[in-house]
């Protein structure tokens, strides 16, 4: 009976030491798997800014020689002149940096760069349409 209840005791601190000696090793958080702000971020992102900058300098030439914004969303403030192009340009790149950002912090990383990179072509669109028309 005495070796039967040592036995039982004998388990249970065996048992109650298990996590103990898990949690003294245990190992050490993996840092992140990407950082948002690497090199293609970096490029792709100063690739959209300067097409937002090609972009509201376009319209406003537009504008200037008769030309009507056709985005209804963008208008009142493209029409206001530089001051107002230059926050439609803010608005517009914070929403796509921010989007990025949003499906980089819940792990989508191939959606973030499917995305910025279908910004990028929009963009370019965008920039290519107003040179056409002005030119």
């Amino acid at each position: 009976m005495k070796s039967a209840i040592f036995t039982v005791l004998l388990l249970v601190s065996a048992v109650q030491a298990q996590p103990n000696a898990l949690a003294t090793n245990s190992m050490p958080d993996a840092p992140s798997a990407q950082k948002f702000w690497n090199l293609e971020n970096k490029i792709d992102f100063s690739i959209l800014a300067g097409q937002i900058t090609v972009d509201a300098i376009t319209t406003q030439h537009g504008l200037n020689n008769g030309f009507r914004e056709t985005n209804p969303v963008m208008r009142p403030l493209v029409t206001r002149g530089a001051a107002g192009e230059v926050a439609a340009s803010s608005i517009g790149f914070g929403f796509a940096v921010g989007t990025a950002y949003l499906l980089h912090r819940t792990h989508h990383y191939k959606a973030e760069r499917i995305a910025v990179r279908t910004m990028l072509a929009v963009e370019g669109g965008y920039v290519t349409n107003n040179i056409l028309r002005i030119y």
